[in-house]
């Protein structure tokens, strides 16, 4: 049975069991529970802090896990990325009061305050930045304005804090992060990981993409093919008028309109848009 560790709380939370429950896994009804067992498809849930969850799969004690890139890179544990999941994205950046930083190498010398002080320091090391790092669990914008440090690094979003705190963002992202499911390194795969992953997989498929059906002229069904490639190549049917063609094929969903409205004007018609539920790729 895999063992597989899931954010409790927090904004990966109830996207990663969203995801779960998409790709056919049981999930907790009660937040208070913190382990569900899944007899039918041999799989244990663990629900756990998200800034846990990397120390769990590192130390072996645990398959895999649902965790934050950010996080798990903080962590410094022997584990490594298996997939990104398409969820949970953020950016980790410097910030400094207005006016008085423009790059990272500006900050030899100075103190910066964060609660990624594991992912920070490497990053510091990496570039040859001699800084002092603060560790603190939150809040880190009123460090400067409390005399704490010079400066901050944490995960920012719209930035209405920093600017709040008369601060602003400057030199490139130190770190874009997302959810990933992370496992043990240097190990045979635990039974059931494959099967996790696939299905994984099939849930971030079905969410990007959506299947188009229109009929459309046999004349011109290769000029639709352009529009409407799909994964490897559409389904092409014949209709009872032989000189027409049903075609279905798998499109991205953010294109939808625009390939619609090209297909409409090439002659295309009866274009019809369904959701996938799930797949396999």
């Amino acid at each position: 049975m895999i063992r597989v560790a899931v954010p409790n709380k927090g904004s990966l939370s109830e996207a990663a069991s969203a995801m779960l429950g998409e790709a056919g896994y049981r999930q907790r009804r009660d937040t208070r529970e913190l382990v569900m067992t899944d007899p039918d498809n041999d799989i244990e849930f663990f629900f756990l802090r998200p800034r846990d969850i990397a120390v769990y799969v590192g130390s072996g004690t645990l398959d895999v896990g649902i965790t934050g890139r950010d996080l798990f890179l903080d962590a410094q544990v022997e584990a490594v990325e298996l997939m990104n999941l398409g969820f949970g994205t953020s950016t980790f950046r410097f910030a400094g009061p207005v006016g008085e930083f423009s790059r990272a190498e500006q900050l030899n010398g100075k103190r910066l305050a964060t609660s990624y002080d594991g992912l920070l320091r490497s990053y510091l090391s990496e570039r040859g930045i001699e800084a002092s790092v603060v560790r603190l669990d939150g809040a880190v914008e009123s460090s400067v304005r409390l005399g704490v440090a010079d400066a901050i690094a944490d995960v920012v979003e719209t930035g209405n804090t920093l600017r709040a705190a008369g601060m602003e963002i400057f030199g490139d992202p130190i770190l874009k992060s997302e959810a990933v499911l992370i496992g043990r390194s240097g190990e045979n795969p635990p039974p059931g990981l494959d099967v996790l992953m696939r299905r994984l997989r099939g849930v971030i498929v079905a969410r990007e993409y959506v299947m188009m059906d229109y009929d459309i002229r046999k004349d011109l069904v290769d000029a639709a093919a352009t529009l409407t490639p799909g994964l490897e190549s559409p389904t092409v049917s014949p209709l009872r008028d032989t000189g027409w063609v049903a075609v279905r094929s798998m499109v991205r969903r953010t294109q939808t309109n625009r390939i619609m409205d090209e297909l409409y004007d090439l002659g295309a018609r009866a274009i019809l848009v369904s959701t996938i539920h799930a797949c396999r790729i």
